[in-house]
């Protein structure tokens, strides 16, 4: 049973940390907690939801959703939170009540458009389960941990590997300095929204796999929880992100 359970809280805790991701990139650059986060893992799902349905590819699916809601993020940024943070003197509790706002209009937009009832995205595999002893293993369950592993990786990489994530290092140790050697600044929040929503979008996706339904709602309970966990890793610290989620 406690192996059981161990598995249970690897895959579910794996999800979560790809959950919290975005909200933690975009705090250790912009130093702001964006709850609109967890309007990206709803609007991930549906999106996937759709593709999936309409081509039958999961790929495709996880392709488009992530693409699609990553440059979301960056409109976001451009014509809401840019503005709020680059007038003088403003209050953090402003750009906050705002990402209510857009997490509160994603919801209601979802329910408008797609309708309130359940959508199942119905994907399974030849074998659903798999029993090692008393242990019991969904597939679906190993699907979401590797892809949940690849994209950490891939998140990794670019930000200790490449310039673009040097650039993101760099502005979120101090954006005025960054500015001041040549960085930009820009592309680096660019970053932030296109990674954070992105993987926020994959995860929305995963969590309709896992439990094979995704409401209008979906977004509620990790909107808080992605709160506790971005707390509890460090603020805008994405390996304490991993290791909270855990």
């Amino acid at each position: 049973m406690f192996l059981q359970q161990v598995i249970n809280s690897l895959m579910i805790g794996s999800l979560y940390a790809l959950t919290a991701m975005g909200a933690t990139l975009i705090y250790g650059i912009l130093g702001i907690l964006d709850i609109a986060n967890a309007g990206a893992y709803l609007l991930g799902a549906y999106v996937g939801y759709y593709v999936y349905t309409a081509t039958g590819s999961l790929v495709l699916a996880f392709l488009v959703a992530m693409a699609v809601i990553g440059l979301l993020g960056v409109v976001l940024h451009r014509t809401i939170y840019g503005p709020i943070l680059a007038k003088p003197r403003t209050l953090s509790i402003i750009p906050l009540v705002a990402a209510v706002g857009l997490f509160t209009v994603s919801s209601d937009a979802v329910r408008l458009i797609c309708g309130a009832g359940t959508k199942a995205y119905n994907f399974r595999f030849p074998v659903d389960v798999i029993h090692l002893g008393s242990v019991s293993i969904q597939t679906n369950w190993i699907l979401i941990f590797a892809l949940t592993a690849l994209l950490l990786v891939i998140l990794w990489i670019i930000l200790n590997k490449t310039k673009m994530g040097l650039a993101w290092r760099a502005t979120a140790e101090d954006p005025d300095i960054a500015r001041a050697c040549g960085v930009n600044t820009n592309s680096a929040m660019a970053l932030s929204y296109i990674l954070g929503y992105g993987f926020a979008a994959a995860a929305g996706i995963m969590t309709g796999i896992l439990y094979n339904s995704i409401t209008p709602a979906l977004g509620e309970v990790p909107s808080y929880k992605m709160l506790a966990i971005i707390v509890l890793g460090g603020l805008g610290n994405p390996l304490g992100t991993v290791v909270a989620g855990l």
